[in-house]
């Protein structure tokens, strides 16, 4: 017999439908088996899909697991925001100020902030400097040449992500990558973007050398960087991000560090509900 389920796709850290990072929701997966649930997330061919599920810790509002059209991730954060914002739709009152969401990474938080969803940054599974192989690889998979890499830093909270800081947002929109280059090399590109008639701080593109595309808006990367890059000093505890403007797209993130934990967060627009069936 066919089991039908709740299915969402929404928009994360768009300020409008159809500008920030697509995500599809099944809700209530409990009864999928791993196989089912990464056949379904190849089917959608999104970035990620999530599968939202009965919370196994008991602090844990609700569980969640993530994938990409080719595996599991432990972390991800525009799935975060977005299966928190379907859950909360799903509640009879959705006054929750602070949610626990509970994924393979371990226990994350989310807030609530009027129109704004946040989560607590991971702590990183892997920092410090990108050593010269791996910053060659990356000068090549996206045409840099030498000097351009201001400062380099692994930024791992599960996608693996090396992040690389440009000197400006002209630098960023113009590269073109070679993913047979990276050669499967997640990485992330960032540079502040100046100027009176700016939109944000910073301007962000995300390529996903496993997946060979370009991320639309990516808030685990971004998690990641403003752990290292305010950590350093190198930006300031509260900015906005840019990213997904070179594909189409106009994703808007807020990164402030509050205490010391870094918060990222965005709003969340529902495009489609329905059924589907596994």
């Amino acid at each position: 017999m066919p089991l039908y389920l709740q299915f969402e796709q929404v928009d994360v850290f768009a300020e409008r439908p159809h500008e920030g990072n697509a995500l599809a929701v099944v809700v209530g997966a409990d009864e999928l088996t791993t196989g089912q649930m990464q056949a379904f997330a190849r089917w959608t061919q999104l970035s990620e899909t999530t599968f939202i599920l009965k919370p196994e810790a008991p602090e844990a509002h609700y569980r969640v697991r993530i994938f990409t059209p080719l595996r599991e991730l432990p972390f991800a954060g525009h799935p975060t925001l977005g299966s928190c914002e379907v859950w909360l739709k799903q509640q009879d009152h959705r006054d929750h100020i602070e949610i626990i969401q509970e994924c393979p990474a371990g226990l994350i938080r989310v807030r609530k902030q009027g129109r704004y969803l946040a989560f607590s940054a991971p702590p990183l599974l892997r920092s410090g400097p990108l050593d010269a192989m791996t910053l060659h690889q990356i000068e090549q998979g996206l045409g840099l040449s030498a000097g351009q890499i201001l400062a380099s830093q692994w930024v791992d909270n599960g996608p693996g992500w090396a992040g690389v800081l440009l000197a400006s947002r002209d630098e960023v929109l113009a590269i073109k990558p070679n993913y047979a280059a990276l050669q499967g090399l997640n990485v992330g590109v960032i540079a502040p973007w100046p100027g009176p008639e700016a939109e944000a701080d910073v301007e962000v593109r995300t390529f996903m050398g496993e997946e060979c595309n370009e991320d639309p808006v990516t808030g685990s990367l971004n998690a990641g960087l403003a752990q290292w890059l305010i950590g350093a000093g190198i930006l300031r505890d509260r900015y906005m991000v840019s990213q997904g403007t070179v594909i189409g797209r106009r994703g808007r993130l807020q990164i402030e560090d509050i205490d010391g934990t870094i918060w990222v967060g965005g709003e969340v627009q529902h495009c489609i509900s329905g059924r589907a069936v596994f």
